[in-house]
């Protein structure tokens, strides 16, 4: 069942690259949260969305902004791929139980075993207020998270 705009967004925990846990609901109360999910770490789409989002999103800068992504790389990929692209936000592992947050979200393609391209920005409160999702070969518009994150100021 895929989460919807106006519902109150799963909580999860997972691991990001360095191995330290990062629960969702910790940002409640002081973040909007960007939820970004994606196939795989090294594929050509995914890093150019992921450098994109280094190079061209600006409000993760922002004290009350948090960019998190996810996909269901192992935490090793991930550090390897962080440190290969200078990535400063966190790279969370689905890994196991393998896709277990993508599938909360509705996000995961049983057939691939692999995130498909969805995204979700979170009010402080934990409410998801904007969402898209793309198959899989298809990128996703930067401008369109940044409007997204406009709305809620």
């Amino acid at each position: 069942m895929a989460v919807e705009v106006g519902q109150e967004a799963p909580d999860f925990e997972l691991k990001d690259q360095h191995g330290q846990p990062v629960r969702l609901s910790s940002f409640r109360g002081a973040k909007n949260v960007v939820l970004v999910f994606y196939p795989l770490a090294f594929s050509g789409v995914c890093t150019g969305e992921l450098c994109a989002l280094r190079d061209e999103f600006p409000e993760i800068s922002r004290e009350d902004v948090e960019l998190l992504t996810v996909s269901a790389d192992s935490t090793f990929v991930l550090r390897k791929w962080s440190d290969t692209e200078n990535f400063g936000f966190g790279l969370l592992s689905d890994f196991w139980p393998h896709g277990g947050v993508a599938t909360l979200y509705g996000v995961f393609d049983e057939d691939k075993g692999v995130a498909t391209r969805g995204t979700f920005v979170i009010d402080k409160a934990g409410v998801v207020r904007w969402k898209v999702v793309n198959p899989i070969p298809q990128a996703r518009d930067i401008a369109e998270y940044q409007k997204a994150i406009a709305d809620l100021d």
